[in-house]
């Protein structure tokens, strides 16, 4: 009871008390590093997976909108996991914390089993519906259905690091995130080429390398929290779900889950217009997101990291700190973006030639990393203003203005100008529907500050 209290105290003083600047450093920081090393994942995967063929590489990049499914609905939840009991903790309400981590579980756990079983079904379907080249179904399915069927790594290892996150251990998170990592790098090469002993497994290889690190992560995370969370209590004797809570959960998750699911979808359709093109410009847009993924996730870690400030201060009713906070968020998801700009922009050919890249693959992949990055900066803001509506309970605006980007510019601009019939113009309609988002963040921005922030008392 004792070590409770002097938490409580010393997570009152981190949130409430700590310079802000300091703080959203020693929150986010570790969780930049961690996500950039989550990142590497499907990076390293695909590096390697490059040296099988490109065929082999476009697979892996078709599996892509599935894999960003099961990872949507995990980190989803995990967001409203993490703004519900953060704001119990501001609210110093010890019951409600535990009762939001074990309905978190509860909720992974349901979720976890339905991608399973659609890891048994849908695989073959679902490659088939975007291609008829054979020999990328058969590496589609065998990387895809071990992934979806051993999933259980997956949720278990994102759920117990969100909790960690939301108590404000980001440090312990960082390290079973970066375990994970470092197994998956590790076991790529040994179990696709069938290196020191280890079965070649070719791309089967890749996707057990990976589901073997998420168990690492899993593992490692869940006793991290057994031993070092105290502010939780993990009771499964005479559990019962709450509708509630969940409820509570959902009002931030759902949201957050079709945003994510969203980007699936819109992958999905994305990946059908370029393959009426040819299947080396999906293998070139499976390699942007593999290689943007190491501009952005630091930027979602920096971002995931003002959810706990601002939903504590604002259960606080701290103002001042709650807009600080958001403005020193902003600035230095700009500064980071502004740098994967240059990167893109400079060394384009460089990046390419990591996933052993064709003459063709170069002449798509050299104008589409240029032009795609010019929306880097931008994006920056709308990602802030984003994770500040899902830290107010604003779950549902957060997804209005994905919809505004994805759904109803992106897509059609998408389609519209490969109507051209030049593949390169496609990639403009990024900036088109980034600019967009802008204006439906400021909007959003504005009308949240106006009800919620503007008459809290300091």
């Amino acid at each position: 009871m004792k070590n409770k209290k002097t938490d409580s105290i010393s997570k009152e003083n981190k949130m409430g008390t700590m310079p802000l600047g300091k703080l959203l450093i020693d929150i986010s920081l570790p969780m930049m590093i961690s996500m950039l090393v989550q990142a590497l994942y499907n990076f390293v995967d695909s590096i390697f997976v490059a040296k099988i063929s490109e065929n082999a590489l476009t697979a892996v990049s078709l599996a892509f909108p599935i894999q960003n499914l099961m990872i949507s609905t995990a980190v989803g939840t995990g967001v409203g996991v993490n703004a519900l009991l953060s704001m119990r903790l501001g609210q110093k309400d010890n019951k409600g914390v535990s009762d939001s981590a074990m309905n978190g579980i509860f909720l992974y756990a349901v979720t976890c089993i339905v991608f399973i079983i659609l890891g048994i079904f849908i695989p073959r379907i679902y490659f088939e519906s975007q291609t008829s080249n054979p020999e990328i179904i058969e590496y589609g399915v065998q990387y895809l259905s071990i992934c979806m069927i051993v999933c259980a790594g997956l949720y278990g290892a994102i759920l117990f690091e969100r909790l960690l996150q939301s108590t404000g251990r980001t440090v312990l998170s960082m390290i079973s995130q970066l375990s994970g990592a470092i197994t998956n790098i590790i076991f790529d090469p040994l179990l696709i080429f069938g290196l020191l002993g280890f079965p070649k497994l070719g791309i089967a290889g890749a996707a057990w390398a990976t589901v073997l690190g998420q168990f690492v992560g899993f593992g490692i995370s869940f006793t991290l929290n057994l031993i070092k969370n105290k502010e939780i209590e993990f009771k499964l004797k005479g559990f019962r779900p709450k509708l509630c809570v969940i409820a509570n959960i959902y009002k931030v998750g759902v949201p957050s889950i079709l945003l994510g699911s969203i980007g699936s979808v819109l992958t999905y359709l994305i990946n059908l217009i370029l393959g009426t093109f040819t299947t080396t410009a999906i293998a070139v847009y499976g390699v942007y997101f593999k290689i943007q993924s190491l501009i952005f996730m630091p930027v979602f870690g920096l971002n995931n990291g003002i959810v706990p400030i601002v939903a504590y201060n604002y259960g606080a009713k701290q103002k001042d700190r709650i807009m600080k906070a958001i403005k020193l968020c902003a600035v230095a998801a700009v500064l980071i973006m502004t740098v994967g700009l240059l990167v893109f922009e400079l060394f384009p050919r460089q990046l390419l030639k990591m996933f052993n890249a064709s003459d063709e693959m170069y002449a798509i992949g050299v104008p589409a990393l240029r032009r795609i990055a010019l929306h880097f900066p931008i994006a920056a803001v709308c990602i802030t203003l984003i994770s500040v509506f899902q830290a107010l309970g604003k779950g549902l605006l957060s997804m209005i203005v994905s919809c505004v980007r994805q759904i109803f510019v992106l897509l059609p601009a998408a389609y519209l100008l490969s109507l051209t019939g030049d593949v390169n113009n496609i990639w403009w309609a990024f900036i088109i529907a980034e600019g967009a988002s802008a204006i439906a963040s400021a909007i959003g921005m504005k009308m949240v500050y106006n009800k919620e922030i503007k008459n809290l008392e300091n």
